[in-house]
């Protein structure tokens, strides 16, 4: 008999509540082929953004009986149903397993009338199942496409990004519309040497029928679009699955093609890529699926590109009034607003306050699975979280991130301490930030440069003994998770005694009155140009002086 079927739902509930709540707010996934990155390594990365509180989990692999059934649930706990087990499954450490084998999303809904309530399965469910029971990520679109004929698809469109040490795959997938059967999808291989992205919005346009090597779909893609007229073969035009289900409209524009753009914009700046499109402006080019990056990208590459406000461009959200005097890239929900009855919207950038939890993976064809995998993983904002290395290998995971609720503060819980340091920040972001940087900078590095020697240790280890190998990992994942919660928490009691009363400290512990930024006082002035106005003579005590 197996580990029991109620261990692993329970699992699978935590997990779901995450997922299930994210796809409100929207989430962001870059995707790294091979001869893309730096080292070889395939990467894709996700930022599951939504307020929620999430639990880092290893789902430990497990045998079953011919014939057992597994329940689904949703994340209330009710069950929609039961399919059949498989006799062996995968351990999974976040949304890595012990092939190297990485999953992420990003919901990009699409049209309404295709979601079929009906049907068994929800997008996370598919992602955990796959992970169970796939080695590559050819056979992950297998399990799930087979999974969804077989018991139906729950959700709205999603984009998933797949990743294995040799290939990394782009798929989307939406249903077919109440008491429909299956689902409606295409999968693409990323071509070697480029890269690819996706944010809340369908991206796969044209693809080739006769290309199975790099290209898979559902059998009635195009003709059950046809059927629903979201395509008429006729109009000359080429059939492009995000046009037929999830049309651009100004707001997925804005709000996922920007993303997009900002990605592509870093990668590639030779390339000079128009806002146009994502501004929604009258016949401008879509963005291409893929493109190829400028310079080979690192894993520290990759977490570059996941931290952004749109700095630079005309979009920066750390510039202008409506960042106020520190230059605070927030904007609070919700992202649109009215104001004597005009509609108005704010960016919605990369790095966002109400992210969950992120990870960048690492897939490496040359070394052994359990040291070749790195799920590099951060909780809450990406802008100002630290990225820990944990091997797909290990068989624990640091307990600050297991535990914490989103209805009580705790200093035990590691997605607690990080938001209580990033919310703090915002009170003189353009100063404190720089003090979170240096503290994320340091440790991050400092994994980068351990890396080499932690992985040589781990395959000679691995070569004589690979429980032993396993603990290694283990123990090292672990410790360095602990270890940046214990730099996190010491990094607020820094920022709270630094920052206290509207003073900053120098170097020598003494309070200094630093004031506003005169660009700020400036537009303070415009628009009270007498308000704040005094006359000030030469023996005149100072007014600051008189109050303190």
């Amino acid at each position: 008999m197996s580990k029991t079927v109620s261990t692993l739902t329970c699992l699978a509930v935590v997990w779901a509540v995450a997922l299930s709540v994210s796809s409100a707010w929207a989430c962001t996934s870059i995707l790294v082929s091979k001869g893309a990155s730096a080292d070889g390594s395939v990467i894709i990365t996700y930022a599951c953004d939504g307020e929620f509180h999430p639990h880092l989990r290893i789902m430990p692999a497990a045998d079953y009986e011919p014939g057992e059934m597994l329940k689904i649930e949703d994340w209330s706990g009710n069950i929609r149903g039961e399919i059949e087990q498989v006799e062996h499954t995968y351990k999974v450490v976040g949304l890595m397993n012990e092939h190297q084998l990485a999953i992420g999303e990003s919901t990009f809904g699409g049209r309404e009338d295709l979601h079929n309530p009906g049907a068994m399965l929800h997008y996370w469910d598919l992602m955990r199942l796959s992970l169970q029971r796939a080695k590559t990520a050819r056979e992950a679109i297998t399990v799930m496409t087979e999974l969804v004929a077989k018991y139906g698809y729950r959700s709205l469109g999603e984009s998933i990004s797949i990743a294995d040490p040799n290939e990394v795959w782009f798929m989307e997938i939406i249903g077919p519309g109440p008491d429909g059967e299956g689902a409606h999808w295409v999968a693409r291989r990323i071509p070697e040497g480029y890269i690819s992205c996706h944010a809340n919005k369908a991206r796969i346009g044209e693809f080739p029928l006769d290309d199975p090597d790099s290209c898979l779909y559902s059998d009635n893609v195009i003709s059950f679009a046809i059927e629903k007229g979201y395509y008429d073969p006729k109009s000359g035009e080429p059939f492009r699955f995000c046009d037929a289900y999830c049309p651009s409209t100004p707001g997925n524009q804005r709000w996922g093609d920007t993303r997009v753009w900002s990605i592509f914009r870093r990668a590639a700046p030779s390339r000079n890529f128009s806002a146009d499109y994502h501004r929604a402006v009258q016949g401008a080019v879509p963005y291409p699926l893929w493109i190829a990056p400028d310079k080979k990208l690192s894993a520290g590459d990759v977490f570059s590109l996941m931290r952004d406000h749109y700095e630079g461009t005309d979009y920066d959200l750390t510039a202008g009034t409506d960042s106020g005097p520190y230059g605070s890239p927030y904007r609070y929900r919700p992202l649109d607003w009215s104001v004597d009855g005009s509609t108005c919207a704010w960016e919605r950038p990369i790095s966002t306050q109400q992210t969950g939890f992120s990870f960048v993976s690492q897939s490496r064809s040359w070394l052994p699975d359990p040291v070749g995998g790195v799920y590099w993983y951060g909780v809450d904002d990406t802008f100002t979280t630290c990225y820990v290395p944990l091997y797909c290998g290990i068989t624990d995971v640091p307990p600050s991130y297991t535990v914490g609720r989103l209805q009580e503060f705790s200093w035990d819980s590691a997605w607690w301490v990080f938001n209580f340091v990033a919310n703090y920040a915002q009170l003189r972001y353009s100063a404190m930030v720089k003090d979170v940087q240096d503290v994320q900078g340091r440790l991050e590095e400092t994994f980068f440069v351990m890396q080499p020697a932690v992985e040589r240790t781990a395959i000679e280890l691995n070569k004589l003994d690979p429980t032993m190998a396993g603990r290694y990992l283990t123990d090292y994942s672990v410790s360095r998770g602990e270890n940046v919660v214990l730099q996190w928490r010491e990094l607020a009691g820094h920022l709270l005694t630094k920052y206290n009363d509207g003073f900053v400290k120098n170097e020598e512990g003494r309070p200094q009155e630093v004031g506003y930024p005169e660009t700020w006082l400036r537009s303070l002035l415009s628009q009270h140009p007498d308000r704040f106005h005094v006359e000030v003579t030469d023996d005149s005590v100072p007014a600051s002086r008189l109050v303190d």
